[in-house]
């Protein structure tokens, strides 16, 4: 049987090393210092004793190469996975005791360490076409080399540890930052639709090129996808958003055909109509481009989330007038209106969080207005009243909105936004000075100072 352990500890990472054409048994040496922890001297003891191959394989291995801290082990054991996983628990020493929780029917086992979080799952390739479970049992060894679909690893066992072992040329592909399915990308993408979402996602996170037969097999097997629960898809969307540059991710999402069975409501803001020689911009590519701004000054999940959605009501509210051309009156309101549904739909946190890109989304024109020098000071009040502390997320997500190609007509908004920022620090300093207390007894009161003892 093929097995899977996942070991999810926290693990402080080596230094890692840039790719370099090295030798290989120089390679190796080099390897084997990021595999120093006792949690990897504990696995390769447990499976010399036990006689098994066994290989650390994804991510981590990934990102030594990328120079990237990485948290998660992925070890694959050629054998029996059960085994293995009871063995390990023995092994773990008095320092980590453990406690067995339960090997269920699904052969899971989970232990509970005080200074490690182990957690141990047994898996094997076979799986329903209508599902991404997989089957589940003991039996007979795999084929020799179905488990390197994982595509580059490094042995465990005392013989060959640290070694690399790279069938397909992984490490090639980092080099020319090239993402590509080591198998059958149609098998791999129907097995597992999820890694549809995760191939495009590290293409985002890395900056890679997406293979063009890889790139293929996720358009032939989109419709995979919808056997995928919401909160993995939207766990994925928003590593594609915390990505340095998130448009990338969700260009290819559309190029493949994905976005639409994902996320329609975005796709909907693209096109552009000509009406009497008038046009309006492309909404889609606008926004893209609104939260690749913003990404370069925050890390804010929920402040990309209300970039990404700041527009979202504009497909709704489009109409032509023909003495102004295209307009989306009050498309700011539309789409706080439907952020509600998104979140509950999309499976995102119906909290304060929600209420957060509410509260942009709604207010992301109210900036612009207060620019005029005859705007009254109630009105710049009422925006800090209804925007409370998250006034600068507002006047950044404003300022990210400006994408104008004209020089002149951008800088004109920029100073606009300067005007803003500088009338809200004005009267924020003004209703300082006017509330400061003038009798002597508010005075007192306000400083927290007794009155003096009559002699």
């Amino acid at each position: 049987m093929q097995a899977k352990i996942q070991f999810n500890c926290v693990i402080s990472p080596y230094p890692a090393q840039k790719i370099v054409n090295l030798p290989l048994f120089k390679m190796n040496m080099e390897l084997k210092e990021h595999f120093n922890n006792k949690i990897f001297k504990l696995i390769s003891e447990t499976a010399d004793e036990l006689g098994v191959e066994c290989y650390v394989v994804g991510g981590y291995v990934r990102d030594i190469f990328l120079a990237r801290p990485s948290k998660d082990i992925d070890v694959v054991v050629v054998g029996s996975g059960i085994e293995m996983a009871q063995a390990s628990a023995r092994s773990w020493d008095a320092e980590h005791t453990f406690l067995f929780l339960r090997i269920s029917a699904r052969h899971k086992l989970n232990t509970m360490t005080r200074k490690w979080s182990l957690s141990v799952t047994v898996r094997v390739v076979q799986h329903d076409s209508r599902s991404r479970s997989r089957g589940r049992h003991l039996g007979g060894r795999p084929k020799p080399a179905r488990f390197y679909d994982q595509c580059m690893a490094v042995c465990l066992n005392k013989a060959r540890f640290g070694e690399l072992v790279d069938p397909f040329n992984g490490l090639d592909d980092l080099k020319e930052r090239t993402i590509r399915t080591p198998l059958d990308p149609d098998i791999t993408f129907s097995d597992d639709p999820l890694r549809m979402m995760r191939c495009v996602r590290f293409a985002t996170q890395l900056n890679f090129y997406i293979d063009d037969t890889t790139f293929e097999a996720l358009s032939r097997n989109k419709e995979r996808i919808h056997i995928i629960s919401k909160e993995r898809i939207a766990d994925e969307l928003n590593k594609i958003l915390l990505a340095p540059i998130p448009s990338k991710g969700f260009i290819e999402l559309d190029r493949c055909g994905l976005l639409p069975l994902i996320f329609p409501e975005l796709v909907a803001l693209q096109g552009v109509e000509t009406r009497n020689g008038r046009a309006h911009k492309d909404n889609f590519y606008h926004t893209l481009e609104v939260v690749d701004n913003i990404s370069k000054h925050t890390d804010n999940l929920w402040l990309r989330w209300a970039t990404l959605l700041h527009d979202i009501g504009k497909p709704r509210t489009k109409r032509w007038e023909p003495r102004i051309g295209w307009t989306f009156h009050n498309h700011n309101f539309i789409g706080e209106k439907m952020i509600p549904d998104l979140f509950r739909k999309m499976k995102l946190p119906m909290n304060e969080k929600m209420k957060y890109v509410q509260k942009l989304v709604s207010l992301h024109m109210r900036p612009i207005v207060i620019a005029d020098d005859v705007v009254t000071d109630s009105a710049v009040r009422r925006l800090l009243f209804e925007a409370g502390d998250d006034i600068d997320d507002l006047m950044m997500l404003c300022e990210a909105d400006i994408t104008s190609k004209n020089e002149a007509r951008k800088q004109k908004f920029l100073d606009n936004f300067k005007l803003v920022r500088q009338k809200l620090k004005d009267l924020e300093e003004k209703d300082r000075i006017t509330q400061f207390p003038t009798s002597g007894r508010r005075r007192r009161n306000y400083a927290d100072i007794r009155p003096a003892a009559l002699p």
